[in-house]
């Protein structure tokens, strides 16, 4: 067994603690934010109330910060070996497993007090949600593709959200869930490309690996399957021209990402930028949901 010595730092402890719940980079907590709103804006048709707003947005932070720290606790000893991930404060032993514990115990303590305010059904899929976002991290020694069972949590904040406002799931609700999942499919599988060479040397899976050369046209199938189902939504829940403008702008985008990805010697850092423009993407979208509704 690797042991690594902790690292000496002048970095405040209270600065390692947000690196650990990446909250230093916000396009990943902003990503998962996403579809709870998509999902809070279309179930009260773009007038959702401001309280329950606030509780998602509050709740994919604290959601978000146990899942990272579940990740990294379970990823200790693998991201040191990992050039994007190394310098992580658990893998670099820049903060110890017991803060680690602690600060993922507080976390999710927080996400339980704000699932309080929901309904008897919202809560009890956000207790349904938790292990699958604590085990998600070991998916990756056992699954081939991990990140279905990421997009699964993902698609928690889509029932929870949606259930929140009616108090029940319908159609249109597993319509927003399926297109979620091919969207984080997507844009988690460009993520995983720029870990292939890594990840395959330590033994771990991942969606970019268990498509190879193919990895391209799955992620163009995951981003068709989201148009198909955002555009089937569209059509049930009757989103006026706002809403197809913005899904025509996200199928362009979608599809400059793809022919960029055809390329083989496309660079580390391109993958990571269009995952950020995912982002942008997504709350575009949010912004083409509430104008259908509302134009």
């Amino acid at each position: 067994m690797n042991t690594i010595a902790p690292q000496q730092s002048s970095e405040p402890t209270w600065l390692k603690i947000i690196r650990l719940l990446r909250w230093d980079k916000p396009e990943g907590r902003l990503i998962l934010m996403i579809p709870a709103l998509w999902a809070v804006f279309l179930a009260a048709r773009a007038t959702p109330p401001l309280l329950l707003v606030g509780v998602i947005v509050l709740g994919t932070f604290a959601t978000s910060a146990a899942g990272c720290v579940a990740n990294d606790l379970w990823d200790r000893n693998i991201d040191p070996q990992v050039e994007r991930t190394r310098n992580r404060p658990l893998a670099s032993r820049a903060l110890s497993i017991r803060v680690g514990i602690v600060v993922g115990c507080v976390a999710l303590v927080c996400a339980f007090i704000l699932s309080l305010y929901l309904n008897q059904l919202s809560f009890w899929l956000c207790v349904a949600a938790v292990p699958v976002i604590l085990l998600y991290p070991g998916a990756k020694r056992v699954f081939p593709v991990p990140q279905l069972v990421l997009s699964i949590a993902w698609g928690f904040g889509v029932l929870i959200s949606w259930s929140a406002v009616t108090g029940s799931l319908d159609r249109a609700t597993w319509l927003l869930w399926g297109a979620t999942l091919c969207w984080t499919l997507g844009f988690d599988t460009v993520y995983a490309m720029s870990d292939r060479e890594d990840d395959k040397r330590i033994g771990v899976n991942s969606s970019a690996l268990f498509f190879g050369k193919y990895a391209p046209e799955a992620i163009a199938v995951f981003f068709a399957g989201t148009v198909f189902l955002l555009a089937w939504l569209g059509v049930v829940m009757h989103l006026h021209l706002g809403f197809w403008l913005t899904l025509v702008l996200a199928t362009s985008g979608w599809i400059w990402q793809y022919t960029r990805l055809r390329n083989p010697q496309l660079p580390n850092p391109a993958y990571g930028e269009m995952f950020r423009q995912n982002v942008w993407l997504g709350f575009l979208l949010l912004g083409g949901m509430i104008a259908g509704i509302l134009i």
